[in-house]
Order: structure tokens, then C-alpha cells, then sequence
């Protein structure tokens, strides 16, 4: 039997009803990695061996996936397709901009990610050459209660017909036998999957956080995601979908930041806060945007670092108070932390080289306080700020 026929027949006892039944058993167990062997033997008792190995690994794969699904616990899953599956809180987001499309086709869909999230309301053509794949996409479509809304063809996506779909989404693969592609490599290619606009002008396209800006055709949008401080991922939109061409993307809340007009943003030295850019403001190229909104202005013209002297509340940014200010001197670090009694610091090292580890051994600290160390520059110069939290930043979770 090959590995895809082994596959799809442990997928087949999963689905049955006495697989349903086992899976279910196990949702209601406390099941861990000290327990699993002995949980195990008590079940093979009762099911059959492949069965209970089988059941064992879906319901890994299921308590793993609640980070990413609602329903986790009725989808089914492969550990390739659980690492590649856009988690439910931004397939949801990214399927609003579907609004205005009846058919979508859903190309490279996976294990269905994106597929539970675009059919609601709609129609959709779900398309994978693996076939293991595109049958637990329908079944994670039956457990959001949306099969019915889709057709499933197995395929290369390269030769779907696309006449009848009013809207385009695909997910290309950025992992090949196991291992992650080089950087801007996926299959299929880029340039493939922005050339359906020849063919259907609403597309859009998920892609990898580290995109190189100069890859995406002009009058196109480059959407980038994070779920509060975690970049996760970009999107692509078409101009037929695109509202720009960059924004910053902060979920669950779904804030949106996009390029604002004025002039070039004062470049100074720190004031009494610093705001800490979200990674997603970061790489749409926003943080002179983010400082216009907000009055704000830049410590180092290539630093994406923010200072205020006024506290500021913005779902964008992580804003720190600012205990102490001042060039770089790692003599002086230790007495300018003892005299703010900080026995521990998290070393955030922007723009300015150093060991943060061998730091950490050297500093010795033994006070009461916790505090953010900063190593960055300042007009070009090394600089050193120790800040503390503030609760007025919304951007201060994560």
C-alpha cells in the first residue's frame, strides 16, 4: 500500500462512525505526552491498534490546532497542513475583501484554512492536487457548517478553468518535502499567481511577511498582518480589490493603518515616552505615517523607533516610558540601573550591534524593579534608554 493509499485509509477509519466515536472519547480524556502510552493501552482494549495510533495523532494535531481554529475539535488535519493553514481570525478578516464576489475560487486550499472562511454567502470552487488534503478541506467545510457551498476539484491550478468565478484566492505552497522554499520562492511562482488578473481581475494572494516589495506589480496592495505583535503574514491584493498600495493590518480588533499625506516627520532626540512600532506598521513602510497620526516624531532618521512627550494610545505601537536617556555607555549601564533599583531587563537591540546575552551576564543586577533595555540609535549616535511599561499603549499586548 503507498503512503498516499495508507493515508486516505486511516482518514477513512477516522470519519467512520467508530472513528468519530474514538476521536470524540478522546476530546473528553486529558490526554498529555506523559499520559498518551498509557491512554493508549487502555484504548486498544476496546479499538482496534491502527485505529487507536491513528486517533492518538488527529487528536494531537486537533489540541494544536485550537490556536488557530474554533472548531478545531471536529476538523481533521496533517501536520504539513496544520503548519501551512491560515489560522481562522485572519482567513475571516482576508475574506471581507471577497464581499461583493458569488463564486470564489479557492486556489492550493489546503486543508481548508481559508476555505471555511470564504464560503459563507457564497460559492466556492475549492482546488489542491493533494487529493488527502482536499478531502479534509470538505470535511472542515462540513464542521463550519459550509459544505454545501463548495465544490471540490482535484487539480493543478494551473489548468482549472476560471470563467465562471468572480474572484480569485491562492495560497501557494512556500514548503517543498518537508523544508521551507529560499525566500520569495513558492509554487506556484509569484509571477503565475499575479498574472489570473489576466483572466480574473479581483485576486488576491497570501504570501510570506518577508515579501520583497519590488516583486509585487504595480497597483497592486501589500496588506501586512499581525495577530497583536505577531507578523504573521501578507496579502496581495489586485486593483480591483486594492484600497492603496500598503497597509498595516493589527488583529483581532482588525485596526487598519494606511499611508497618510504631509511632509517629512522632525527627527529628535527622545522624549519623556517611546512607541515601539508594531512589526506591521514596520514593513508596510508606515512609521512616518504612524508618527504624522499621532504627532509623534522619529529619534533616528533610519530607526523605526517613535517619541512623544505626551502619552500615547494607539493599537500600532508599543508605547514605553522613558526612566532614562542617554549615548551608550556600557560602563555606566550598571550604575544608571542600580540607581532605578532594575533587577531585570528585556534587551530590545535596534540599529545598534552588540551581545545581548553576554550583556545580561555582565550587567549582575540584584534590584527590585523590571525595566526595558533599549540599544538603538539616536541621529546616527549609539544610545542607550531604560523605559518602563505603560498602560496607555493598546499595542502593549503580545
Amino acid at each position: 500500500m503507498s503512503g498516499t493509499d495508507q493515508a486516505f485509509s486511516q482518514l477513512a477509519a477516522l470519519v467512520s462512525p467508530i472513528g468519530r466515536e474514538l476521536l470524540d472519547r478522546l476530546a473528553r480524556l486529558d490526554v498529555t505526552p506523559e499520559t498518551e502510552l498509557h491512554v493508549g493501552a487502555l484504548l486498544r482494549r476496546e479499538y482496534p491498534t491502527e485505529l487507536v495510533t491513528a486517533a492518538l495523532g488527529q487528536h494531537e494535531l486537533r489540541r494544536r490546532a485550537q490556536q488557530k481554529f474554533t472548531r478545531a475539535q471536529q476538523m481533521y488535519f496533517t501536520r504539513a497542513g496544520l503548519e501551512q493553514a491560515t489560522a481562522e481570525v485572519i482567513a475571516r478578516h482576508r475574506a471581507m475583501r471577497f464581499a461583493g464576489a458569488l463564486r470564489v475560487a479557492d486556489l492550493c486550499c489546503g486543508i481548508g484554512g481559508d476555505l471555511v472562511a470564504l464560503a459563507p454567502g457564497r460559492e466556492v470552487v475549492a482546488v489542491d492536487r493533494d487529493p488527502l488534503h482536499l478531502r479534509m478541506a470538505e470535511l472542515n467545510a462540513d464542521a463550519y457548517g459550509v459544505g454545501a457551498a463548495v465544490t471540490a476539484v482535484h487539480a493543478d491550478v494551473r489548468e482549472v478553468e476560471l470563467n465562471s468565478v468572480d474572484a480569485v484566492f491562492v495560497d501557494p505552497a512556500r514548503r517543498a518535502r518537508g523544508h521551507r522554499m529560499r525566500a520569495g520562492d513558492s509554487e506556484p511562482p509569484l509571477s503565475w499567481s499575479t498574472s489570473l488578473v489576466n483572466r480574473v481581475e479581483a485576486v488576491g494572494i497570501k504570501a510570506a511577511p518577508g515579501i520583497a516589495r519590488d516583486a509585487v506589480p504595480g497597483g497592486w496592495e501589500v496588506e501586512f498582518i499581525a495577530d497583536r505583535r505577531d507578523l504573521k503574514e501578507a496579502a496581495l491584493w489586485s486593483p480591483a480589490l486594492a484600497a492603496g498600495t500598503s497597509r498595516a493590518t493589527i488583529l483581532p480588533q482588525g485596526h487598519v493603518l494606511l499611508p497618510l499625506p504631509g511632509d517629512g516627520v522632525e527627527h529628535r532626540d527622545p522624549g519623556e515616552f517611546l512607541l515601539d512600532p508594531n512589526p506591521a506598521v514596520t514593513r508596510a513602510g508606515l512609521v512616518e505615517d504612524l508618527a504624522r497620526s499621532l504627532g509623534a516624531w522619529k529619534i533616528d532618521a533610519q530607526i523605526a523607533f517613535l517619541s512623544s512627550d505626551q502619552p500615547l494610545c494607539t493599537p500600532f505601537a508599543r508605547t514605553l516610558q522613558v526612566l532614562d536617556s542617554g549615548p551608550w555607555d556600557q560602563k555606566a549601564l550598571r550604575p544608571r540601573l542600580r540607581a532605578l533599583d532594575i533587577g531585570s531587563v528585556d534587551i530590545r537591540r535596534r540599529g545598534l550591534a552588540g551581545d545581548v546575552e553576554d550583556l545580561h551576564r555582565q550587567l549582575k543586577l540584584r534590584g527590585t524593579q523590571r525595566a526595558t533595555l533599549v540599544m538603538t540609535r539616536v541621529d546616527d549616535r549609539p544610545w542607550a534608554l531604560i523605559c518602563a511599561p505603560t498602560s496607555h499603549s493598546a499595542g502593549s499586548a503580545g
